[in-house]
């Protein structure tokens, strides 16, 4: 479980892969300067921040490891923080695209089928370069 610090003062524990959804909304939010509520519930409080360009934030995570992010998630994310109510996490939808991987999810229909290939990009030939001038005096 990983920390969201709220100005210093205020931290929420949140799951690592949630927080790392979250970071990238609000960090996508802040770097237009929107300033947006965020609304955060772990069942036994509720609280509600004012996130804003000039108000600190931490994400601190616990595990050592990147977690691929779900593309409809950070959407979603994404609209609920330009809506009235504000950033609101909902629940992990089910990923047709990832994020820091090869591109759509693909289950294998066999097992040992083998990836697709990716086609080869062919080369750009580029015309002799002149060589350079000794410099005079040298």
């Amino acid at each position: 479980m990983g920390m969201l610090v709220y100005n210093g003062r205020m931290t929420l524990t949140i799951d690592d892969r949630v927080l790392a959804h979250l970071q990238v909304v609000v960090i996508n939010k802040l770097r237009r300067r929107e300033s947006f509520t965020f609304t955060w519930e772990d069942g036994t409080q509720e609280a509600v921040c004012w996130i804003g360009p000039s108000i600190p934030l931490e994400f601190v995570y616990s595990g050592n490891r990147r977690p691929l992010l779900n593309r409809e998630w950070l959407e979603l994310m994404a609209m609920s923080a330009n809506a009235n109510s504000g950033l609101v996490v909902m629940p992990e939808p089910a990923p047709t695209t990832r994020i820091d991987g090869p591109g759509p999810t693909r289950q294998p229909t066999q097992p040992n089928e083998p990836e697709p290939s990716r086609p080869v990009r062919p080369s750009r030939t580029r015309p002799p370069r002149d060589p350079v001038p000794e410099p005079v005096g040298a």
